[in-house]
């Protein structure tokens, strides 16, 4: 063989390698792209134990909410996301799209809309004050996120922390929000 073939031959062997592991690194790399523009809301905050007099009015019911946040530089569309509870009750958003980087307060009363405040219009109280589990699905019913109060967890009882449960900050005054 001369030595124009075996540089031929190894030249063809390392652009076949190059190829192959070119290939195997793209779905990788694009796997990872797709990860991080996928829709990430999260529930950040419960109030489920309206602070005040509990007298069913539209105003009591209002102090009763959960906080979405979308954690993305990108609007996200909720069209047909629910949020539920335990025993089922259901809020189906309809026609609301939440903002890069924003809040909102869905309410348990009566209300008008808005950018930043949704109204589930109900006259009674969906979450329990005891125990319960805020569950928020997308448009598929797949489970984007939830959050549980007053359920034994790794010997911890939050039954009594005083209503208001945000994620991984416990306060003590019933304050628990997401860091």
């Amino acid at each position: 063989m001369s030595v124009n073939t075996v540089s031929a031959r190894c030249l063809a062997a390392a652009a076949i390698a190059a190829a192959v592991v070119g290939t195997v690194a793209l779905p990788a790399s694009a796997a990872d792209h797709s990860r991080h523009d996928r829709p990430a809301v999260e529930i950040s905050a419960v109030q489920y134990d309206a602070p005040g007099r509990n007298d069913r009015s539209a105003r009591s019911l209002n102090r009763e909410w959960v906080e979405l946040t979308n954690t993305t530089r990108h609007a996200v569309n909720l069209n047909g996301w629910t949020l539920s509870d335990e025993r089922g009750e259901t809020y189906t958003f309809r026609h609301y799209r939440l903002a890069p980087r924003a809040t909102v307060r869905v309410h348990t009363g009566e209300g008008r809309d808005t950018r930043t405040d949704l109204f589930q219009d109900r006259h009674r109280e969906v979450w329990d004050n005891f125990s319960d589990t805020a569950t928020l699905r997308n448009d598929h019913r797949r489970l984007v996120d939830s959050e549980s109060w007053g359920h034994r967890r790794h010997g911890h009882d939050d039954r009594h922390d005083g209503g208001r449960h945000d994620r991984d900050d416990h306060r003590g005054d019933g304050h628990h929000r997401r860091a």
